[in-house]
Protein backbone atom coordinates (compact mmCIF):
# COMPACT_ATOMS: atom_id res chain seq x y z
CA UNK A 1 0.00 0.00 0.00
CA UNK A 2 1.29 3.42 -0.86
CA UNK A 3 2.04 5.92 1.86
CA UNK A 4 -0.41 8.73 2.28
CA UNK A 5 0.64 11.78 1.38
CA UNK A 6 -0.69 14.69 3.41
CA UNK A 7 1.56 18.24 2.10
CA UNK A 8 2.74 19.13 -1.16
CA UNK A 9 6.22 18.35 -1.89
CA UNK A 10 9.11 20.95 -2.41
CA UNK A 11 9.17 20.57 -6.24
CA UNK A 12 5.32 21.12 -6.09
CA UNK A 13 5.25 24.45 -4.06
CA UNK A 14 8.27 25.83 -6.38
CA UNK A 15 6.22 24.64 -9.89
CA UNK A 16 2.74 25.98 -7.71
CA UNK A 17 4.58 29.83 -7.18
CA UNK A 18 3.70 30.83 -10.45
CA UNK A 19 0.50 30.92 -12.48
CA UNK A 20 -0.13 27.63 -13.68
CA UNK A 21 -2.56 25.94 -15.77
CA UNK A 22 -4.45 23.81 -13.36
CA UNK A 23 -7.83 21.93 -13.39
CA UNK A 24 -10.15 22.81 -10.31
CA UNK A 25 -12.96 20.14 -9.41
CA UNK A 26 -15.91 20.63 -7.59
CA UNK A 27 -19.54 18.74 -6.75
CA UNK A 28 -22.06 21.00 -8.92
CA UNK A 29 -24.56 22.35 -6.31
CA UNK A 30 -27.80 21.71 -8.31
CA UNK A 31 -26.79 18.23 -10.12
CA UNK A 32 -24.44 16.47 -7.47
CA UNK A 33 -22.07 15.43 -10.29
CA UNK A 34 -18.81 16.30 -10.65
CA UNK A 35 -17.09 19.19 -12.67
CA UNK A 36 -14.18 20.31 -13.74
CA UNK A 37 -12.87 23.90 -14.56
CA UNK A 38 -9.42 25.39 -16.21
CA UNK A 39 -8.12 28.15 -13.14
CA UNK A 40 -4.51 29.90 -13.74
CA UNK A 41 -4.12 32.42 -10.88
CA UNK A 42 -3.04 29.97 -8.30
CA UNK A 43 -0.14 29.96 -5.75
CA UNK A 44 1.28 27.63 -3.05
CA UNK A 45 1.21 29.65 0.06
CA UNK A 46 3.06 26.94 2.04
CA UNK A 47 3.07 23.02 1.56
CA UNK A 48 -0.39 22.76 3.05
CA UNK A 49 -2.20 25.55 1.68
CA UNK A 50 -2.71 26.71 -1.88
CA UNK A 51 -4.66 30.20 -2.82
CA UNK A 52 -6.77 30.98 -6.19
CA UNK A 53 -8.93 34.06 -7.05
CA UNK A 54 -11.96 33.06 -9.67
CA UNK A 55 -14.45 35.75 -10.64
CA UNK A 56 -17.24 36.23 -8.86
CA UNK A 57 -19.72 34.99 -10.98
CA UNK A 58 -18.77 31.77 -11.55
CA UNK A 59 -20.57 28.73 -10.80
CA UNK A 60 -17.17 26.99 -8.87
CA UNK A 61 -17.74 29.79 -5.77
CA UNK A 62 -21.97 28.36 -5.38
CA UNK A 63 -20.65 24.32 -5.59
CA UNK A 64 -17.52 24.77 -3.07
CA UNK A 65 -19.63 26.75 -0.71
CA UNK A 66 -22.72 24.21 -1.04
CA UNK A 67 -19.50 21.54 -0.58
CA UNK A 68 -15.94 22.60 0.03
CA UNK A 69 -14.47 19.27 -0.80
CA UNK A 70 -12.22 19.98 -3.88
CA UNK A 71 -9.43 18.30 -6.36
CA UNK A 72 -6.65 20.22 -8.10
CA UNK A 73 -5.32 18.98 -11.03
CA UNK A 74 -1.56 20.06 -12.35
CA UNK A 75 0.21 18.72 -14.64
CA UNK A 76 3.97 19.01 -14.67
CA UNK A 77 6.76 18.36 -12.60
CA UNK A 78 6.88 15.09 -14.30
CA UNK A 79 3.56 13.29 -13.43
CA UNK A 80 -0.31 14.14 -12.81
CA UNK A 81 -0.87 15.37 -9.60
CA UNK A 82 -4.59 14.89 -7.63
CA UNK A 83 -4.09 17.62 -5.09
CA UNK A 84 -7.21 16.89 -2.77
CA UNK A 85 -8.28 19.58 0.08
CA UNK A 86 -11.14 21.67 1.71
CA UNK A 87 -12.22 25.08 -0.16
CA UNK A 88 -12.36 28.01 2.22
CA UNK A 89 -13.58 31.50 0.84
CA UNK A 90 -10.76 34.04 2.02
CA UNK A 91 -12.50 37.02 0.53
CA UNK A 92 -15.29 37.96 -1.64
CA UNK A 93 -13.89 40.65 -3.40
CA UNK A 94 -10.05 41.03 -3.88
CA UNK A 95 -8.74 44.96 -3.89
CA UNK A 96 -6.87 46.58 -6.02
CA UNK A 97 -8.25 44.26 -9.37
CA UNK A 98 -10.11 46.14 -12.10
CA UNK A 99 -12.86 43.27 -11.58
CA UNK A 100 -14.45 41.25 -8.88
CA UNK A 101 -12.67 38.28 -7.86
CA UNK A 102 -12.98 35.99 -5.15
CA UNK A 103 -10.01 34.69 -3.29
CA UNK A 104 -10.04 30.79 -1.56
CA UNK A 105 -7.73 28.65 -0.26
CA UNK A 106 -6.94 24.75 -0.35
CA UNK A 107 -6.41 23.15 2.55
CA UNK A 108 -4.38 20.12 1.51
CA UNK A 109 -5.37 17.00 3.01
CA UNK A 110 -4.07 14.14 0.72
CA UNK A 111 -1.93 14.22 -2.71
CA UNK A 112 -1.58 11.52 -5.11
CA UNK A 113 0.73 10.81 -8.03
CA UNK A 114 -1.98 10.31 -10.44
CA UNK A 115 0.06 9.16 -13.39
CA UNK A 116 -0.70 6.29 -15.30
CA UNK A 117 2.36 3.46 -14.43
CA UNK A 118 5.52 3.45 -16.56
CA UNK A 119 4.80 6.96 -17.81
CA UNK A 120 5.82 10.37 -16.93
CA UNK A 121 4.85 13.69 -18.45
CA UNK A 122 8.11 14.90 -20.34
CA UNK A 123 6.39 18.12 -21.74
CA UNK A 124 4.56 20.59 -19.33
CA UNK A 125 1.15 21.92 -21.15
CA UNK A 126 1.37 25.32 -22.16
CA UNK A 127 -1.06 28.08 -22.86
CA UNK A 128 -1.71 31.59 -23.99
CA UNK A 129 -3.39 34.28 -23.53
CA UNK A 130 -6.01 35.28 -26.07
CA UNK A 131 -5.98 39.01 -25.41
CA UNK A 132 -3.66 42.27 -25.24
CA UNK A 133 -0.45 40.70 -24.07
CA UNK A 134 0.36 44.06 -22.16
CA UNK A 135 -3.20 43.68 -20.31
CA UNK A 136 -2.67 40.50 -19.31
CA UNK A 137 0.34 40.91 -17.53
CA UNK A 138 -0.44 44.41 -15.87
CA UNK A 139 -3.73 42.11 -14.45
CA UNK A 140 -2.12 38.90 -13.77
CA UNK A 141 0.19 40.97 -11.84
CA UNK A 142 -2.77 42.86 -10.29
CA UNK A 143 -4.32 40.23 -9.02
CA UNK A 144 -1.15 37.61 -7.78
CA UNK A 145 -0.53 41.20 -5.46
CA UNK A 146 -3.79 41.23 -4.17
CA UNK A 147 -3.98 37.07 -3.59
CA UNK A 148 -0.81 37.76 -1.78
CA UNK A 149 -2.30 40.52 0.58
CA UNK A 150 -5.35 38.78 1.30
Amino acid sequence: MAETITALSEQLIEHLQKEALTLLSTIDHESGSPTMNAISWLFAKDASTIRFAVDQRSRLITNMKANPLVTLTYIGAGSVHAIYGKARLVTDALDEVPFKLACFDIEVTEVRDGMFYGARISVQPEYEKTYDKRAAEKLDTQVFSAMKKA
